[in-house]
């Protein structure tokens, strides 16, 4: 476990550093021992940027590759010698919530993440609701939610204890640290998820000290702006998902501001999120219990006896249903799309006169 005090020196980078393990390693063919391991540190429009043992490379896709099926983090085999990514790896993990500003897509977040710091700060951007959104995207992924709330130095409205605390009755499963992102001695307290080989994926919205951060964690100076002072959110300058590298060795997914975090396909994160109801609704007398007035319902009988609130019981039932929507509308309008490329795959052979081949 790493102590003290950051170093400002970045460690060297080679395959094991970047996150490379034997879960990648047993998915290459041995048709593709000539292609090189790389890591995507950026997606753009068309092209994506992969850190490799040499550093950094811009490679181009092919035409069966969209950069929509990619994320920051995902390894990907590279032809070196035509700067082309031949194939994506498996992702061990993933993060996504449904798209914002298209309707029936979900967003790709970060890919092999390891440690979610969901950021948060001790004014009025504090919101439990949106936080319990965040741990059930880590907790789907597979990743450790770690509840980071900055700002310790000003709070407002209530003391740095007293922001912890209302994060830890949120979850026991995550973690919560509060601290001074401008102090070395502070953000010194999270090495020990910073180390070689480990990645970490900072999700939060605009303002509440995100890149300060990212700043401290990295040594370098992140793209930001100051937080407006009547209303604590920030105007960020980040416009993408970027990968980069620690200054004790792991790697830092940093991301723009979220206000909105659209739960998508996430039910098991929401379930581990919330297993004391879920084990609780397994007592109801009916297996399709709605909880709300059925005759024998253990989650109101909880709430009767004073042993559940009822704040949380409705948090729960609205992200369970949020998240049902979307995953259903995100299916049907895959289904849609795909249906349509076989229509018109279909009229392109009854025009040129050829027929599909016949399956074996």
């Amino acid at each position: 476990m790493a102590t003290g005090r950051m170093s400002d020196a970045p460690a060297p980078i080679d395959l094991a550093s970047l996150g490379w393990n034997d879960f990648f390693a047993e998915q290459i063919y041995e048709t593709e021992t000539h292609l090189t391991p790389m890591r995507l540190s950026e997606v753009r429009r068309n092209r994506v940027v992969a850190l490799g043992a040499d550093g950094p490379r811009e490679l181009a896709l092919p035409g069966d590759i969209l950069t929509t099926h990619l994320a920051v983090g995902d390894w990907v085999l590279v032809d070196p010698e035509v700067g082309r990514v031949a194939r994506a790896l498996e992702r061990r993990s993933g993060m996504q919530r449904k798209s914002v500003s298209h309707r029936g897509q979900s967003q790709l977040i970060a890919a092999n993440v390891d440690t979610l710091f969901i950021t948060t700060s001790c004014n009025a951007d504090f919101n439990p609701p949106r936080l319990e959104r965040y741990v059930a995207l880590a907790l789907e992924a597979g990743a450790q939610p770690v509840i980071v709330i900055t700002k310790t130095d000003k709070p407002e409205g209530d003391t740095p204890e007293g922001f912890a605390a209302r994060a830890r009755a949120i979850t026991e499963k995550a973690i919560v640290i509060a601290l001074n992102a401008k102090s070395p001695e502070d953000t010194a307290v999270l090495s020990r998820f910073c180390g070689p080989g480990q990645t970490v994926a900072l999700l939060g919205s605009s303002g509440v000290g995100k890149s300060t951060l990212a700043n401290a964690l990295t040594g370098q100076r992140l793209a930001t702006a100051d937080a407006r002072e009547e209303d604590a959110k920030g105007r960020h300058t980040t416009t993408a998902r970027s990968l980069h590298q620690m200054k004790i060795g792991g790697w830092l997914i940093d991301t723009p501001g979220m206000r909105e975090i659209g739960l998508h396909d996430v039910g098991e994160g929401i379930d581990l999120l919330f297993d004391d109801l879920t084990e609780l609704a397994t007592q109801c007398k009916f297996r399709d219990c709605a909880h709300a007035g059925e005759p024998g319902c253990a989650i109101q009988a909880a709430i009767d006896a004073g042993d559940l609130d009822r704040g949380r019981f409705e948090r729960w039932q609205k992200l369970k249903s949020e998240d049902a929507h979307n995953t259903e509308t995100i299916s049907e309008t895959r289904s849609r799309g795909k249906a349509f490329a076989r229509q018109v795959k279909m009229a392109k052979r009854q025009k040129s006169g050829t027929k599909p081949a016949k399956k074996r």
